[in-house]
């Protein structure tokens, strides 16, 4: 269960925050599994470069990232960031091929985003129930099992 004392969304990107992603993500699962469809989750691990180092996400660049993934995705589809600053994306009856769609779109996106320093993007994808059927192993999944690995920005 979310705590009162914190909002479910993310006050100036209004992401789901971990916990509220957390909570909606098992939610969503249990449904995918009475109803039988797929669900699938995206994973955007996304670093910057500054002078030959590779910096993790700050918050600013996760939603940087989250504005260019919401332009590409349903409203009923879930966007939020785990408490590491992965964007996390639900992808609801979307098997991995229809997914792969999707994140074609999202790379083609950021091909023509002008981000101010060389950023990298990792991103993987799991779906349930093919490549796993509990949260925590669709998290692992997705994280581990890296489709694109983006490159771009002014250098």
């Amino acid at each position: 269960m979310i705590p009162m004392s914190q909002p479910p969304f993310e006050p100036q990107s209004h992401l789901l925050a971990p916990n509220a992603f957390e909570f909606v993500l098992d939610g969503e699962l249990k449904r995918a599994v009475r109803s039988q469809n797929y669900l699938t989750l995206v994973t955007l691990e996304a670093s910057r470069e500054w002078d030959g180092m590779t910096v993790t996400a700050d918050q600013g660049t996760v939603e940087e990232m989250a504005q260019i993934v919401r332009n590409e995705i349903r409203d009923t589809d879930l966007l939020g960031c785990t408490a590491t600053g992965t964007l996390s994306l639900v992808l609801l009856d979307a098997d991995l091929e229809n997914s792969t769609r999707v994140i074609e779109r999202l790379v083609q996106r950021m091909d023509h985003y002008d981000f101010p320093t060389l950023m990298r993007v990792s991103v993987g994808a799991a779906c349930y129930p093919t490549d796993a059927v509990d949260a925590e192993s669709l998290k692992r999944q997705a994280s581990s099992h890296s489709i694109v690995n983006w490159r771009g920005g002014r250098p």
